[in-house]
């Protein structure tokens, strides 16, 4: 199955107090299994870049002057996400920039009911604990030192091998290789094997004589039927 991990940084908090993407990443997975086809754009958000948000990404204002603003990479990325679940660490947060940016651009909306929210999943098998994307990390022993800043691209990535885990993890020593091994070495066992004749089943005689002696202290019994 098709799936495509996303992840997006903004100026703030909400899209409708003036606040904009200003980068959008997205990671292909098959069975929960990344196929190297990725989707990133930095986008120019046409405003100033609050200090605040510049600390977290890292994303200055005078960096995103030259790059797209969002009308001009939007229906590259709708084309890239296709109709397939989205996976998304706090689908609400991301779904609510991405469709104020699509409504502006007279595009449909992307349909919440698409989201994957690794968020609410996280909460529901660990009641309690800390579910952000380091903490989650850390829980599954997952590598996330480059993370310095929060970029959209290697959250996609991190978020992708925490999904894994929370959708049951990889299969220990799930191997192809070594499972054609395995096989090849049955084959060669069963191709050394000697065969025997089969061995006979049939009633001896002393056998049968005791079932006789056995009936005849039976009252109708229904052998004899």
């Amino acid at each position: 199955m098709r799936e495509i991990v996303l992840d997006t940084e903004t100026t703030g908090l909400d899209p409708y107090a003036g606040h904009r993407i200003v980068e959008i990443a997205c990671l292909e997975v098959y069975s929960h299994v990344p196929t190297g086809e990725t989707f990133r754009r930095y986008i120019n958000p046409e405003r100033d870049m609050p200090e605040e948000a510049e600390r977290i990404h890292g994303l200055s204002e005078e960096f995103l002057a030259g790059h797209p603003v969002f009308a001009e990479v939007a229906q590259e990325f709708l084309d890239f996400i296709g109709d397939d679940p989205l996976v998304i660490h706090n689908a609400q947060f991301d779904l609510k920039f991405l469709n104020a940016e699509l409504e502006t651009c007279g595009l449909p909306k992307i349909d919440v009911s698409r989201a994957v929210d690794t968020v609410a999943i996280a909460r529901q098998r660990f009641p309690g604990a800390q579910v952000n994307l380091d903490a989650l990390c850390r829980r599954f022993e997952i590598d996330n030192s480059s993370r310095t800043f929060h970029g959209a691209l290697l959250d996609c990535e991190l978020l992708a091998d925490v999904y894994l885990e929370l959708s049951g993890g990889r299969q220990p020593g799930f191997d192809l290789n070594a499972a054609a091994s395995t096989r090849q070495q049955v084959t060669q066992s069963t191709a050394k094997r000697i065969l025997r004749p089969a061995r006979s089943h049939s009633p001896t005689t002393e056998e049968i004589e005791a079932h006789t002696a056995m009936l005849e202290k039976l009252k109708e019994p229904i052998w004899r039927h």
